[in-house]
């Protein structure tokens, strides 16, 4: 179980708001394959504020996409408070501010993870949203563990942290690489342990490197954290939600989905966008998950290949067709797992990447 406030989901993974992805569709599918809570991808306070069609359609939420996080950028205190009242008002059952954005454009424009080193300006933004929320939606916090690896780094992020907890946050959730990394190199799972030492009974929610159900055990038992947000792990791959549950629960790690599995859910996942988003954008947004389904597939570089090239329904169907026919006789498909092992700087294995299904979690030590 993890509660975040009001919240209460029956096991404690939730899937990330990813920019470009956790759109409607997304969430949905994997909602059907075990994810309790996901997040709405990220938008700026100005789109709340100022909704264009984007903007409208933010608001349009399914019953079945519950509970679902709506996740905030912005620079000014004020408006973020703003947009964070329309946000819950509007339906969305959690707000979290997103403290954790590397892109260059939003640093240089004082979002995301440049908030990390404006310590002030981060916590009068905690306060203010939480404050301009009502009591009964939860607010809760995206960070990652600083803006580098410095000691001057490493207290701002204490300090946000500790504001965010003084001002009534639910949870944070906290990415173990700093906004310097962007997504190179390892993330550091001994600075989330000590940050949810820090913390006590406060809700900590880990991130990063989480690539299979096996992470996702490894890493509550190795840091401690209440609960884990899986992101870029789960693109392509609802079914880490359905092995997470069966690990967590003590069960047997279910087999990889067959090849005619993943080929329902791929056609499934088109429809929905289709019907969200109409055949032009759906098309677009759907050749990038694709590439991810793929990796699943025994013969993933063709069957990228041919999302790749896919410029219609009709194509799209016809790698479907011809790549996931039910009747062919395919090899076992594979089980996506960690992309390699996690190199430091200087050439240093830090942590070897474990065998999905190799040895049960409940008995593991790694």
């Amino acid at each position: 179980m993890l509660q975040i406030g009001s919240v209460q989901l029956d096991v404690p993974v939730v899937q990330a708001a990813l920019a470009g992805y956790s759109d409607a569709p997304m969430r949905l599918i994997a909602r059907r394959y075990g994810a309790p809570y996901a997040l709405h991808e990220v938008v700026l306070d100005k789109v709340v504020l100022e909704p264009g069609k984007s903007g409208r359609q933010l608001f349009d939420i399914a019953d079945e996409d519950r509970p679902i996080g709506g996740q905030l950028m912005g620079a000014d205190p004020a408006r973020l408070a703003e947009a964070a009242w329309r946000i819950a008002d509007s339906g969305f059952d959690v707000v979290e501010l997103n403290f954790a954005c590397p892109v260059r454009k939003v640093l240089g424009r004082r979002r995301g993870g440049f908030l990390l080193s404006d310590p002030s300006t981060a916590i009068e933004i905690i306060r203010d949203v939480r404050a301009g929320v009502p009591a009964e939606i939860p607010v809760t916090l995206k960070m990652r563990r600083g803006t580098d690896d410095s000691p001057a780094s490493e207290r701002k992020f204490f300090r946000i942290f500790d504001g965010a907890c003084e001002h009534g946050l639910a949870a944070v959730t906290v990415h173990g690489r700093t906004v310097a990394q962007r997504y190179v190199g390892p993330s550091d799972w001994g600075f989330l342990a000590r940050v949810k030492r820090h913390a006590g009974a406060k809700t900590v929610l880990g991130s990063g490197d989480l690539f299979s159900a096996a992470d996702v055990v490894r890493m509550r038992e190795e840091t401690g954290v209440d609960g884990v947000t899986i992101a870029r792990g789960c693109i392509g791959n609802p079914w880490i939600f359905r092995e997470a549950r069966a690990w967590l629960s003590g069960g047997p790690l279910p087999d990889p989905p067959t090849v005619a599995e993943q080929g329902r859910v791929i056609r499934e996942h088109f429809e929905l966008s289709l019907a969200h988003h109409g055949e032009k954008r759906a098309q677009r947004i759907m050749r990038k998950f694709g590439i991810k389904y793929s990796e699943l597939h025994p013969f993933a570089e063709k069957v990228r290949d041919a999302f790749v090239r896919s410029r219609s329904r009709a194509d799209w169907l016809r790698v479907l067709d011809e790549w996931y026919a039910p009747a062919r006789s395919w090899p076992s498909a594979r089980r996506k797992a960690n992309p390699g092992k996690p190199i430091a700087e200087g050439g240093t294995v830090l942590r070897s990447a474990a065998k999905p299904g190799v040895g049960h979690p409940a008995s593991s030590t790694a």
